[in-house]
């Protein structure tokens, strides 16, 4: 069931409330800061940026900045179209400049040396970061003013820290981080780039080589691979960097003697292979291990690194480390949650004459994996139960709760010879004393074969989507009978049922809502999208049809999706593929 979710960090909000995950970043700057969005509208703003401008967050974000701050040198307000500081960064741009004012609170002239960059965040529209200081005319004003000629050599490496930090933390998937890591770096600050990483199995592996050739980069899968293990005491860069211990510069000549370890045959062979004559190389430490190392290497890039490069590649490698802890935190829960899920979704039973086909897709978050489900068991007397179901949240206690409801109605609907109302009326009066499922929805059936070799299908859903009849000839409808509220609201009703007969061919689909719900899209073109790719497929065998099914409606993977599908059989033969 899909629930209101946080938005990653984006400088496209500008709802009046701080990105609190953008503004975390923009106050590890050490500057006065802020971002703005395509419209110009301040979407995240540092506590530095308050205190120059002697204005609160609040006051700041959601306002166009160049209304709100931008002044000539006499405090007059300038025409949008002679603003030095919108048009270079929407073009994707860097511009810079130690004359620019700006109007702060008490209605005071704040002179300010600037610096704007794109600002990448991972998501379709970039805005814009703009760096500023207190120039030196800035004594009049009672603001301290700074070295503006030394801190302007840092504008780059400020704003290199930023972009790393919003583009690296708006993802929870490892390749992602690695990606967007190596675009970072290269060619801005090397041409070769090179991430040995860590295993769970406390293996390294080369995952990454990447080399600049202007600004295409080139992936060497070649030097890519397993590498030899840690050594305990080699007191050699990458060995020393991948304990955890300490970054270094390395050149050719480091590896020139005897190796000490694989590790140092294999480093080596890069140099030789890459021809770097220079490389900083630094740990990727996460809070609790050490990931791995960054490896920047230059080979026809002007200039080696020196001591103050390899602090600006520790900042990068630190933010990395954090990136990669969220990572695989993520991806070991998804994993866990996956693992318990599947183990919970049970085996379809064997019909005669029915045919069963089920899919259960997990979202590529891993905090959307958990409530979903389907069930299909026999009942005494011959009928055969029909279940699909969502239970609220997506996480590991709603795959919980989900297991609980699941084997909770699969013992109401055996001992209890009722229809499927009265078992869900059950099902909701137990719930709340006897599980931690707050609230659910579900469809749940009895599929029976008539004397005259026919199958009806009897029903109550309980705030679910409708199931979807589709016959072999391509005609599709919503079976609308039998709704009733979802489960946990605690009012105590009567659930009604409904009753169709399933024609010959045709196909019976129960489904979660995650095949339908999509952003920007409502649950009708959902729905109807659904019907219309339902319909066409009408003639192809049951498993052809839900693989078809789901290619074809494309889920759009913000929440996981549960799917059951039966099919009656055909009075005619020849069915054809």
């Amino acid at each position: 069931m899909t629930e209101p979710e946080a938005a990653e960090p984006d400088c496209r909000k500008s709802s009046g409330v701080p990105d609190l995950r953008l503004t975390d970043a923009l106050e590890a700057i050490g500057a006065a800061t802020y971002v703005v969005d395509e419209q110009g509208r301040i979407v995240a703003v540092n506590s530095l940026a308050e205190h120059l401008l002697g204005r609160s967050a609040e006051e700041l974000v959601s306002q166009d900045a160049h209304a709100l701050l931008h002044r000539g040198p006499q405090g007059q307000l300038l025409p949008t179209g002679q603003c030095s500081m919108r048009p270079s960064p929407h073009a994707g741009l860097i511009a810079q400049t130690d004359e620019g004012y700006f109007a702060r609170a008490d209605g005071t002239l704040l002179p300010i040396s600037w610096f704007i960059a794109p600002c990448g965040t991972g998501s379709r529209d970039a805005g814009t970061l703009v760096i500023f200081h207190a120039s030196e005319q800035a004594h009049e004003t009672g603001v301290c003013p700074e070295q503006t000629a030394e801190r302007l050599s840092e504008f780059e490496r400020l704003a290199l820290l930023a972009e790393t930090t919003s583009q690296l933390t708006s993802t929870f998937v490892v390749n992602e981080v690695l990606d967007r890591l190596v675009s970072l770096v290269l060619p801005r600050l090397a041409d070769w780039v090179v991430i040995d990483l860590i295993t769970e199995r406390d293996e390294v592996w080369r995952t990454a080589v990447f080399q600049a050739d202007g600004n295409t980069l080139v992936q060497h899968e070649d030097l890519q691979g397993p590498m030899p293990p840690i050594p305990a005491e080699s007191p050699m860069p990458l060995s020393r960097a991948l304990r955890g211990v300490a970054s270094a510069l390395a050149g050719p000549e480091t590896y020139q003697g005897a190796p000490d370890s694989g590790i140092a045959a294999e480093q080596r062979r890069l140099f030789e292979a890459t021809g770097m004559r220079s490389a900083g190389i630094v740990p990727l430490r996460g809070t609790r291990e050490v990931h791995g190392a960054l490896t920047l290497g230059r080979a026809k890039k002007p200039g080696n690194f020196t001591g103050a490069d390899l602090a600006l590649l520790e900042d990068i490698a630190r933010r990395a480390g954090i990136a990669l802890d969220n990572a695989r935190l993520y991806q070991r829960q998804r994993k866990v949650a996956e693992t318990m899920q599947n183990h919970l979704l049970p085996q379809m039973p064997r019909v005669p004459g029915l045919e069963m086909a089920v899919r259960y897709l997990a979202a590529p978050d891993a905090s959307q994996v958990g409530g979903d489900w389907y069930d299909a068991f026999a009942l005494p007397g011959g009928a055969i139960a029909l279940a699909v179901g969502d239970v609220v949240g997506h996480d590991l206690e709603a795959a919980a709760g989900m297991a609980q409801l699941r084997n909770m109605l699969r013992a109401y609907g055996w001992s209890q010879q009722e229809p499927p109302s009265r078992a869900v009326e059950r099902l909701d009066e137990a719930m709340m004393p006897i599980t931690d499922v707050t609230m659910a929805t579900l469809i749940f059936a009895q599929v029976t074969e008539t004397d005259d070799g026919d199958w009806q299908m009897s029903w109550t859903n309980a705030g679910h989507p409708p199931p979807l009849l589709i016959t072999r000839d391509g005609l599709a409808h919503y079976l609308t009978g039998g709704h009733g509220l979802l489960l946990g609201t605690g009012v105590r009703i009567s659930r009604p049922d409904a009753t169709t007969v399933l024609p010959p061919g045709s196909t019976l689909l129960l489904y979660t809502d995650g095949l339908i719900e999509a952003p920007g899209n409502t649950l009708d073109d959902g729905l109807d999208r659904l019907r219309q790719h339902a319909a066409a497929l009408a003639h192809r065998p049951l498993a052809s049809f839900t693989d078809q099914l789901l290619q074809r409606v494309q889920p759009p993977g913000i929440d996981d999706v549960a799917l059951l599908a039966v099919r009656t059989p055909s009075k005619t033969h020849g069915e054809t593929d």
